[in-house]
């Protein structure tokens, strides 16, 4: 297993894992996947065997990204790592990858606080439960897209 810094030949393979894990992680296009790129402070790639098997997106607090998400930990925290999305392929999730790459964050982080966000409805169980392992906590609940969409915003201490 490798982890490492994604890039631009990255990301059609990213853009797979991703569109496999929709409704819990948004659908997005080539252009915010190349943004990422750019004002990520973390964007990874996890390889098992040479082939990407997951990704982290991680991003600090003060960069240029639209997120109602992001947005409210910026309203609740002055320096934060927020974990914008993380996607283990469906046939490797559960043996350690995604901790892994959380591990590999936490080392690398340099704020006191880690946020994320798990869907509540689409409910995410199994998200909820590794986030919760992980040492995050409900801080609060946002409902969006007129009620379709509530997430669970999470924060660890570090």
């Amino acid at each position: 297993m490798e982890i490492r810094k994604a890039n631009n030949k990255d990301i059609t393979r990213i853009d797979l894992l991703n569109e496999g894990e929709v409704p819990h992680v948004t659908s997005i296009g080539e252009k915010d996947w190349l943004h990422f790129l750019e004002i990520a402070s973390e964007f990874v790639v996890v390889e098992h065997e040479g082939k990407i098997i997951g990704f982290m997106v991680s991003l600090r607090e003060g960069v240029d990204y639209k997120s109602l998400n992001y947005n409210f930990f910026i309203n609740h925290f002055k320096k934060f790592e927020y974990v914008d999305r993380i996607v283990i392929s469906k046939e490797y999730q559960g043996n350690g990858f995604g901790r892994k790459l959380y591990e590999y964050l936490i080392e690398q982080n340099e704020t006191p606080i880690l946020c994320c966000e798990v869907n509540s409805k689409p409910a995410n169980p199994d998200s909820y439960a590794f986030h919760e392992r992980m040492g995050f906590h409900e801080k609060s609940k946002m409902i969006t897209e007129a009620g379709e969409k509530v997430v669970s915003l999470m924060v660890r201490n570090t």
